[in-house]
């Protein structure tokens, strides 16, 4: 198992081992040991799966509020998205920048979005399945989102018009969004203002 950083501090790529032969293949997809081996200490609690049967489905931004911030580990069983992060943490050095990976049924790559970064994705094929593990549950009042395309963002999404839910045309501005995450350095001090 390969981890891969980003240009966002705690956003990484996972490239697990794949075994091939004229079967198909198998990896693993989750191990906690391992995953521990590299520093990703997660006690993941619920598995989501979504299905997207267009191209050009756009679902995000979304995140949820402290105390129920959540920990992703994001995958594509079939089909392929770009799936991005954005870090929301008040006084990070990287606040509000992006990072968007290609996630396929091909690459089998993962994505781990911790809990200060908002999150979504594209798909870039019709009937794509994503699957991702999270630590903690859902919380519809701490269930919050940030527009899609917010000028201030400027994400390269593949797409100029997305196929959104009525949910997410309507998200607010990542300058009006409700966010409680502050940026701790590894010291563990706090920066930014709520």
């Amino acid at each position: 198992m390969k981890l891969i950083d980003t240009k966002l501090d705690g956003v990484k790529i996972i490239e697990p081992k794949v075994f091939k032969d004229n079967r198909g293949f198998f990896m693993e997809s989750f191990n906690f040991k391992k995953f521990a081996e590299l520093g990703l200490k997660f006690d993941f609690i619920q598995d989501n799966h979504s299905l997207s049967v267009d191209k050009d489905v756009i679902r995000g931004l979304h995140y949820q509020l402290n105390p129920n911030a959540q920990t992703k580990l994001v995958r594509v069983i079939t089909g392929a998205i770009y799936d991005v992060a954005v870090d929301i943490r008040k006084g990070s050095p990287t606040y509000g920048q992006w990072v968007g990976v290609t996630l396929s049924e091909d690459n089998h790559r993962m994505l781990v979005v911790p809990k200060g970064f908002a999150h979504g994705f594209c798909t870039l094929q019709e009937n794509t399945h994503v699957q991702y593990k999270v630590d903690d549950y859902y919380s519809a009042e701490n269930d919050k989102g940030i527009l899609w395309n917010d000028p201030a963002l400027a994400i390269d999404w593949p797409t100029s018009n997305p196929i959104l839910s009525e949910k997410d045309a309507k998200q607010p501005l990542l300058n009006d969004a409700e966010i409680n995450f502050l940026y701790q350095t590894k010291e563990g001090v706090d920066h930014g203002v709520l």
